[in-house]
């Protein structure tokens, strides 16, 4: 596989965020570019056997999943946490037997579970995780909840790499590269705390009757203004570095996802910029609870997809909310100047009519103390909904990943 080589870095405190790269070639042969990142086929499969494809879904077309299960490639893990209705009709169910089909057929390990699973909310409130949970005393609704769940899962079952992929994707071709490209970015990174996110190269838009390859979407648009404003402020250099403030596909090593904050609702995303920039920017160092982290550092990859991106459409309201969102994350920053507000609130003031920002979202603190094996027996022992299809041994035989799982992968692209 071959990469744009980054032109330009940013160097905030103990953060590398690299400028957006291009693929230039998916598949590259044996070729070694001069001039690009080259990848070998050896170091990506490397990588794909040691990651976890979590899917997030709540009531998505099922033909749609169908699509995103064939499109992983088979050494990678999939786990799909689904929030989908349970009544009248049971689409987690529907779920369940394509995942099924699709595990028999291929062989591939596919791990399933229900957000509202008792045994799961049992579970975490076992392991002392009550962050998690409703006023119920179950799982919360919300997509940064179905990444918490797919991660400890991940980490029980000795994952190294987490890659997030939505489950509402009309193109499967697009999501195989989507896996690709996280490996790629994996490959290139030289810290165990990495996190790849990806611009799609085109969101196409029907227009007049024709299709239209649109750049950028208008949450995107704004999302990266002002997550770029508050860098610029912060630093005292003007920048436009980040492309992918919302990027819903992402990766991260495990070793990042331990010690993340989890933002629910629509600001999943770009609160982790937020939050990254507050533990590891500047001047972070001296009160970090990480200290390893911010030794080795915390590289952010942005690589522009090669395959366009077409999603299903969730109407003006959809995109109103996560932009509010989006913006609201930034604006409760602790580092977050007034003269960045300021523009926050012109900008909600036209989006809304108010001068009003939304609340601050809830943060689930990171999960690195949690005893992912215990997390896993209670589930297993517990959970109505979870399915282990294909796996060839127990959890109770998985090591976690070590690290550097980078070490092997290393030693394969320098071969």
């Amino acid at each position: 596989m071959l990469l744009e080589i980054p032109r330009h870095t940013e160097i905030f405190g103990s953060l590398k965020l690299h400028e957006l790269q291009r693929v230039i070639k998916l598949d590259s042969g044996n070729y070694d570019a001069p001039h690009a990142n080259s990848i070998p086929r050896d170091a990506l499969m490397e990588v794909l056997r040691r990651s976890a494809m979590i899917i997030p879904i709540k009531n998505e077309k099922i033909h749609l999943l169908d699509g995103v299960l064939r499109a992983v490639p088979h050494d990678t893990t999939i786990i799909i946490v689904s929030n989908s209705s349970r009544d009248p009709q049971d689409r987690y169910k529907m779920e369940k037997d394509v995942v099924k089909r699709i595990a028999e057929l291929t062989g591939q390990e596919i791990i399933m579970i229900h957000q509202k699973d008792d045994g799961l909310a049992i579970a975490f409130h076992d392991i002392g995780y009550k962050h998690i949970l409703d006023d119920n005393m179950l799982v919360r609704d919300g997509k940064a909840e179905g990444m918490i769940i797919g991660i400890l899962i991940a980490k029980a079952i000795g994952k190294g790499y987490v890659g997030f992929i939505d489950a509402d994707n009309y193109i499967p071709g697009s999501v195989n590269e989507y896996v690709l490209d996280y490996a790629a970015g994996f490959c290139m990174s030289k810290s165990p705390y990495c996190m790849v996110r990806l611009a799609w190269r085109y969101k196409p838009k029907v227009i007049e009757e024709r299709l239209y390859f649109r750049k950028w979407g208008r949450v995107s648009e704004s999302t990266n203004k002002y997550l770029n404003m508050l860098l610029s402020v912060c630093t005292n250099f003007e920048t436009g570095i980040i492309k992918t403030g919302n990027a819903g596909e992402h990766a991260m090593t495990m070793k990042l996802a331990e010690i993340l904050q989890f933002s629910t609702g629509y600001s999943i995303e770009p609160y982790q910029f937020v939050y990254l920039f507050e533990e590891f920017g500047l001047c972070a160092q001296e009160h970090s609870s990480f200290p390893d982290a911010v030794k080795e550092g915390v590289e952010i990859f942005q690589i522009e997809t090669l395959n366009p991106h077409i999603h299903e459409e969730k109407g003006e309201e959809h995109i109103t909310n996560m932009l509010l969102a989006s913006l609201s994350t930034i604006y409760h920053s602790r580092i977050c100047s007034d003269f960045v507000r300021e523009g926050l609130m012109h900008e909600i003031e036209e989006m809304t009519g108010r001068r009003e920002m939304p609340e601050e979202n809830i943060k689930m603190p990171p999960i690195g103390n949690i005893d992912a094996d215990l997390f896993m027996k209670i589930i297993e022992s517990s959970s109505d909904t979870f399915k282990w299809f294909s796996a060839q041994t127990s959890s109770a035989s998985h090591t976690a990943a070590t690290f550097d799982d980078r070490e092997s992968v290393r030693e394969v692209m320098e071969e």
